[in-house]
């Protein structure tokens, strides 16, 4: 076992005692509840109707009851706690022992087909790179994190980021806190919601609206104190409730939409809140957090202060509600005035919002990424170069393969080498050569360790032709499919990032002599423009564009061997070209006659 699945193992086994140990005291106190309540009733009937004992005596079995449902709602929540502890810890065994396709987020909402290497490259979808990675708990988490995938960082953000990444591998229990706090977060925190109201204009926006409503106040109480003890009669009352209602009408319309809006975001701020918590308690030394923990704060004040005071200012509104309290909260103009002090807050504090969404979205992307690190600490931060293009790997696998599975090769492009081209049978290991090597790339470009024993590169735009399908729906057809992507390919080659492409059976949609022609220019064309890349064939006349470019290209391949009727692969990528072809054999095999 790695190190990682015992930490995970250890904690599964203590977060299930823990959870199960809670579970059984809530159905206990559940049962006190219930036969509490039932003796409650008893005491009170025969107090009542045989005066055995005074009614008095049902406060004895009422105070014992509302002590048993606070002690209960305080042993559900942390029983819920406990069950979210054991769904983290059972998720990350899940990951570390490879059993993860069907657990987690598949991100079906990333997925683009437009882009030009995420479907190629299995980044979203079941089964997916970010189905592996994502342990965010917010969409503005996923977001970012589908982001960074999705295109390259510049290098000094890449280093940022391994250095973040770093610090926070470690820090197991700081991403069990956050996933405790996962299941609300996911729930009720609409974040695009949530930063729209702190950035729309104000309603109330004079400066003078808050003094005035607050001296009417005061001279509402200076007219009733001296209406009670000073003789002045009820007539200056009366003037200034006049005076309360001439100031009040005008902004009756605007204050109710303020009161109305402040609702929602209240309860999302409070979640949110509670994510900010967690990153405001703990210390950085990684340049990146110690920036994001930094731009959380407005006015030298932690956002987590800042939002338990408009939370004060939400529940301070609901006394209105109050049976007691409700006839004073007029003449008080309660109403107007938090309705006055939530605006104040939004000016101060709305444009902030936005941004402390982000930082939390940033914080749990990186601690995806920590916490692949932490279970996968034998894939290395790839070293970023500024001269390039270069690709330089040893011992490269695909992270999506099980350990036990995968069989690691070397890959080195740059410098004079700028094309391999791999030759070889359908399954013996050409495609996931070239899925490895662009996996490498963006998880590399994302601030993430890579499956391999070291990996140098330089920054790379990342382009893929692999998995190309048709469309009955739009009427395109495989072949059409195939050469719009090159296209959008080869325009990429004029973007300030070199370009990395990756071609599966290039051009297999149409004739041989048609195939042959566009593959070399397309081939050529690739390299004089400063790309690097690896193109598949199973067209050995493909070959013979590799030796005509050399030194700048090279072919390589993949062998397979018939055993008993059976296809078998080792997955070892050689130098050369393939030198035989066990299709033939194959097919007599399973009975064709040819």
């Amino acid at each position: 076992m790695s190190s990682a699945e015992t930490e995970y193992s250890e904690r599964l086994a203590a977060r299930r005692a823990t959870a199960q140990r809670l579970g059984r005291l809530e159905r206990r106190i559940s049962n006190s509840r219930l036969g509490v309540f039932l003796v409650g009733v008893a005491v009170a009937l025969v107090g009542f109707d045989t005066s055995m004992w005074s009614p008095w005596w049902v406060v004895v079995p009422l105070a014992v009851f509302m002590a048993l449902v606070l002690v209960h709602d305080r042993v559900i929540t942390a029983r819920v706690r406990g069950d979210r502890a054991v769904t983290f810890y059972e998720h990350g065994v899940a990951r570390v022992q490879d059993a993860w396709s069907d657990r987690g987020d598949p991100g079906e909402r990333f997925v683009d087909a437009t882009h030009p290497y995420a479907s190629d490259l299995d980044l979203f979808g079941a089964g997916s790179l970010f189905q592996l990675l994502c342990t965010a708990r917010t969409r503005s988490g996923e977001e970012t994190l589908a982001n960074w995938l999705r295109a390259p960082a510049a290098i000094e953000e890449v280093r940022a980021r391994q250095r973040a990444v770093a610090e926070l591998c470690p820090r197991l229990d700081l991403r069990e806190e956050l996933a405790l706090l996962g299941a609300d977060v996911r729930a009720g925190l609409d974040a695009d919601a949530l930063a729209t109201w702190g950035g729309n204009a104000p309603l109330l926006t004079s400066p003078l609206l808050r003094p005035s409503a607050a001296a009417l106040v005061v001279l509402l109480a200076v007219a009733v104190l001296f209406w009670l003890v000073g003789g002045a009669g009820p007539l200056p009352v009366a003037v200034v409730l006049a005076v309360e209602a001439v100031f009040v009408l005008p902004l009756r319309r605007r204050v109710a939409q303020v009161l109305h809006a402040a609702q929602h975001p209240d309860r999302d701020l409070d979640l949110l809140g509670q994510l900010l918590a967690c990153l405001e308690r703990e210390h950085f030394e990684a340049p990146r957090l110690q920036a994001l923990r930094a731009a959380l704060d407005t006015a030298g004040e932690p956002p987590s202060r800042r939002i338990a005071r408009l939370h004060r200012l939400i529940h301070l509104l609901d006394a209105r509600k109050n049976q007691l309290f409700a006839p004073l909260s007029a003449p008080l103009l309660w109403g107007t005035q938090i309705a006055l002090a939530i605006e104040a807050w939004r000016a101060l504090t709305g444009p902030s919002i936005g941004h402390w969404v982000s930082a939390v979205g940033e914080f749990e992307a990186l601690c995806a990424l920590a916490g692949y690190a932490y279970e996968h600490p034998d894939d290395p931060f790839p070293e970023m170069v500024a001269e390039g293009p270069c690709f330089e790997a040893d011992g490269l696998g695909h992270p999506l393969i099980p350990a036990a599975r995968c069989v690691r090769n070397d890959v080195s492009l740059g410098g004079a080498l700028r094309l391999l081209v791999v030759s070889g049978s359908n399954m013996s290991g050409k495609s996931t050569l070239l899925r490895s090597v662009g996996t490498a790339a963006v998880l590399a470009q994302a601030g993430a360790p890579v499956r391999a024993r070291r990996l140098r590169l330089s920054a790379l735009q990342v382009g893929a032709s692999i998995r190309i399908l048709d469309s009955l729906q739009t009427g395109t057809s495989h072949f059409y499919a195939e050469i719009t992507r090159l296209r959008q390919l080869m325009d990429l080659t004029q973007s300030r990032l070199s370009l990395l492409f990756l071609l599966d059976e290039i051009l297999h949609g149409t004739n041989s002599h048609d195939r042959g022609i566009g593959a070399e220019a397309l081939m050529r064309g690739f390299v004089a423009r400063g790309a690097i890349g690896l193109v598949t064939t199973h067209d050995l006349a493909l070959a013979r564009v590799a030796a005509a470019l050399a030194p700048r290209a090279a072919n390589v391949h993949f062998e397979d061997h018939l055993e008993a009727g059976q296809m078998t692969f080792d997955y070892r990528m050689r130098h050369g070209v393939v030198e035989k072809s066990n299709a033939v054999a194959l097919m007599r095999a399973v009975g064709l006659e040819v």
